[in-house]
């Protein structure tokens, strides 16, 4: 019989013999197969775009780009290397900027302090009284109030007659006021109105202005007179110009030189002021029509 040392050795070489043969037979496999081993490749990753977006845009696209945007925008810069654009509220991070911090305001008024302790004087009871008594309020007389309130009206009623007076007063204290013209058929004022054509007519040929004959100007004006009750100018008007300011200064001359004119003549109307409007004709030949 053997020891069991001679067997515990003799089941080892047994163990790397087989050892032996199972690597020797892959040797030959892969050898006599062509086996071979690879390390397995991860996925294929995707490709990524970097695109900012900008604040503002143009229609001129830059020839070069620095960047990738939503818009085109050829801008200018600060710094001489190309910086990715940002703002300042762009990322989750604050970002410093510079100045002075803000300070925090607080409230002016003082704080509430704990109220002093102070001694007084108290008294349970006491032998002084005072007794009020309430008034009612004064309430007017109906009958006061209703005769103040005529008194109030018949002021006012007066006060109303008096200006309705005064002005009826000053309404009759105008000068009656009458307008004629070359459409009159009054017997008294169309008689007056021709003699003081005529007049006008008379004065104004003797007198037709050096200046309008000289420069051969001619036209017609419109021209309204006032005259008193007493035949004195009172106002001149042009209605109408001529368009020359020659020919309008000589019409308002020949009135004055043809004044006064013959007092107003009587009528029933009892006339204070009297208007005439009447077409002044400078005409060629140097003569002076008013019709």
């Amino acid at each position: 019989m053997g020891t069991p040392a001679a067997a515990d050795a003799g089941s080892g070489s047994i163990d790397r013999l087989g050892v032996t043969l199972l690597f020797s037979l892959l040797a030959h496999a892969v050898v006599a197969l062509g086996i071979t081993f690879e390390m397995e490749k991860g996925a294929p990753r995707l490709p990524s775009l970097d695109v900012i977006l900008v604040q503002s845009a143009n229609n001129e696209a830059p020839d070069k780009a620095d960047f990738i945007a939503q818009a085109s925008n050829s801008g200018g810069g600060e710094t001489d290397e190309a910086r990715r654009p940002s703002q300042p509220v762009s990322g989750p991070l604050a970002v410093a900027e510079a100045g002075v911090a803000p300070v925090p305001l607080e409230d002016g008024s003082p704080r509430p302090s704990p109220p002093s302790p102070s001694e007084r004087l108290v008294q349970s009871e006491s032998d002084f009284a005072v007794t009020t008594s309430r008034e009612a309020p004064a309430r007017p007389d109906p009958t006061s109030v209703r005769e103040l309130d005529l008194e109030q009206r018949k002021l006012e009623m007066a006060r109303l007659a008096q200006e309705i007076r005064r002005e009826a007063e000053q309404y009759a204290k105008r000068p009656k006021k009458k307008y004629i013209s070359a459409n009159t058929t009054e017997h008294a004022f169309a008689a007056y109105m021709h003699a003081w054509v005529a007049r006008i007519e008379r004065i104004g040929n003797l007198n037709y202005p050096d200046e309008a004959r000289r420069r051969q100007l001619h036209g017609q004006l419109v021209l309204t007179v006032g005259l008193e009750r007493n035949g004195s100018v009172k106002s001149i008007d042009v209605i109408q110009s001529s368009g020359h300011k020659v020919l309008d200064d000589a019409a308002i001359r020949i009135v004055r030189l043809a004044e006064p004119f013959p007092s107003l003549p009587e009528s029933t109307e009892n006339v204070d002021e009297l208007y005439i409007s009447r077409t002044w004709q400078f005409l060629p030949g140097d003569v002076l029509r008013n019709r």
